[in-house]
């Protein structure tokens, strides 16, 4: 973009202040911001940008955009919400985000970032670059989603089979790298060899990266606040099921949310089931893990009125064929509050739970 470009519309901003939201009846934090005003705003930006070359179509941050919504906003003629609306209104047609109604911490990074830039503390070149990271970083053999806690929720999880110690610690240090954000960060399916890689990728919080041997999963916790609205339990039929229970707690704790667990409480000592069927009431949703014929998340469905995950688990004699048996039973599940994963999905189970301990 050419200085005369910027220049021809911070002067545009200077002239008509409502023409980007300066003029506000509906706020956020000490900004205010007229939602119908900066659309307006929004469409008249882009049609200026569009003229002289510098905007893309669609959701597509372009360079000249976002030097142009920096510049005004460090020449304070561009509030801070309306900016917030603006990034909004370009993201929501493709990625659903809503930076008001989504994920508060990570709205406010935002408006932090935008508010450096307005007291001088940060330029808008070097927020640039910050910006730029937003969607995702290429790495060449990943693009690491940066964005995904936006969309979504929960940053982007890293699955570690298949991959090298190197691309693992590789990918998790972009993510570590990224000061405004202090998300925590889960590594599924990895080994010994991928926990020393990160150990020595994390620099100043290796103390931090902790290795579950029994599950394969490492966990860099940073952040300890709990969003989710209930309990999620984790029940397994048998002790040979705990790795992808453990799995399951795991990725529910590291989400935010408050997970217990209940072990070895199969249908073939029924008893040990309803012996704590108080936990079994209890719980906001319950994520049912089992292996060889997979009867349990039936039985624990016909018990609560919440829904149950059930996972099967590859544990079994030759007939079990590696866990199909067990996940052809719980797909005939006659408990009707019973939905079903892959096979030792204990991930997929926990992330579906978290979502759903959310609403």
């Amino acid at each position: 973009m050419s200085q005369n470009t910027l220049d021809q519309l911070m002067s545009a901003a200077g002239r008509n202040r409502e023409f980007f939201g300066k003029e506000a009846q509906s706020g956020f934090g000490d900004d205010k911001v007229n939602p119908l005003d900066t659309r307006i705003g929004v469409q008249k930006a882009e049609h200026f940008l569009s003229e002289h070359s510098t905007a893309c179509a669609g959701h597509t941050h372009s360079d000249g955009f976002f030097a142009v919504l920096l510049h005004l906003v460090a020449a304070d003629e561009f509030s801070l919400a309306a900016a917030l609306w603006q990034v909004k209104q370009r993201r929501a047609e493709a990625a659903v985000l809503d930076f008001f109604g989504g994920n508060a911490m990570n709205s406010q990074e935002l408006l932090k970032l935008l508010k450096s830039v307005r007291s001088g503390k940060l330029v808008p070149e070097e927020a640039m670059e910050r910006l730029k990271h937003l969607p995702f970083e290429d790495l060449d053999f990943a693009k690491v989603d940066h964005h995904r806690t936006l969309r979504q929720g929960f940053a982007e999880v890293v699955f570690g089979k298949g991959k090298t110690p190197d691309q693992v610690a590789s990918i998790v240090r972009a993510m570590l790298a990224k000061k405004d954000s202090k998300h925590n960060i889960l590594v599924t399916r990895a080994d010994a060899k991928i926990f020393a890689a990160l150990k020595r990728a994390a620099g100043k919080v290796s103390r931090l990266v902790k290795f579950h041997p029994r599950s394969g999963v490492i966990t860099i916790e940073r952040d300890s606040t709990i969003v989710g609205k209930g309990t999620i339990l984790v029940v397994s039929a048998g002790t040979s099921d705990i790795p992808v229970a453990e799995e399951a707690l795991l990725t529910a704790r590291v989400m935010g949310n408050h997970a217990e667990h209940l072990y070895d409480v199969g249908v073939a000592g029924i008893h040990r089931l309803l012996e704590n069927r108080a936990a079994l009431l209890g719980a906001r949703v319950i994520i049912c893990v089992a292996g060889m014929e997979g009867a349990l998340p039936s039985v624990v469905g016909g018990l609560v009125a919440v829904p149950v995950i059930a996972v099967p688990t590859s544990v079994g004699y030759g007939a079990s064929f590696g866990g199909v048996a067990a996940l052809l039973g719980m797909l005939n599940s006659c408990a009707s509050n019973v939905t079903v994963v892959n096979i030792d999905n204990g991930f997929g189970a926990a992330r579906v739970a978290s979502c759903i301990n959310r609403l």
